[in-house]
């Protein structure tokens, strides 16, 4: 007796692919009908709307998909990726053959969201200045203001974690972020706020 087996339409794409790797041709068109209207889309806005040849892409994306299928090993790498990173490579070579490519010297730079040394360095510095400043408070005062500024806890919470009212949190945090700034106030500047 065979265990019946999970509708195709929510196996994982790397399942489908091993299946039809083995032979299920079903697999093959539950993926081919989950993926190729993604890439025949990424195809078009790669080739700057040009559908004719997006379609051929997405032709091509799949026919490799399927010739790699039966050595396909699961963990490896996401499905999609690997046909979007084929779709990408492919787009590329047919718009650098037809002329339409965009010189690689009048693209535009990357935006670097990376902090820059300055700003990692003036981070650690008001990181260790608040350190500081939190090791003059009370442990009490400390313990509130961390639970509720550093780690995010509602004042319910952190009355239950303290074993006091919400009241007395409320006072311990408003105390302590007071004398927080009456200890910092004097580095302000040296600690880059205006």
């Amino acid at each position: 007796m065979q265990m019946p087996r999970a509708p195709l339409d929510t196996c994982p794409d790397a399942a489908l692919l091993v299946a039809y790797g083995r032979g299920d041709t079903e697999a093959a068109r539950v993926l081919t009908a989950r993926l190729a209207p993604r890439v025949l889309g990424f195809a078009t806005r790669m080739l700057k709307g040009d559908r004719a040849e997006a379609e051929d892409v997405t032709q091509e994306a799949m026919l490799r998909l399927w010739k790699m299928a039966p050595s396909w090993e699961q963990g490896a790498a996401r499905v999609s990726t690997w046909l979007f990173r084929v779709t990408s490579n492919l787009c590329l070579d047919r718009l650098r053959k037809s002329g339409r490519a965009t010189p690689l010297d009048d693209a535009d730079e990357p935006e670097d969201d990376a902090p820059t040394v300055l700003a990692r360095l003036e981070t650690a510095q008001r990181h260790l200045a608040l350190e500081t400043a939190l090791d003059q408070l009370s442990d009490r005062q400390r313990q509130a203001v961390i639970l509720r500024h550093i780690e995010g806890m509602a004042n319910p919470d952190i009355a239950q974690v303290m074993d006091i009212s919400t009241e007395a949190v409320e006072s311990l945090t408003a105390r302590g972020k007071r004398a927080l700034t009456a200890i910092l106030a004097p580095q302000r500047e040296e600690l880059g706020y205006d």
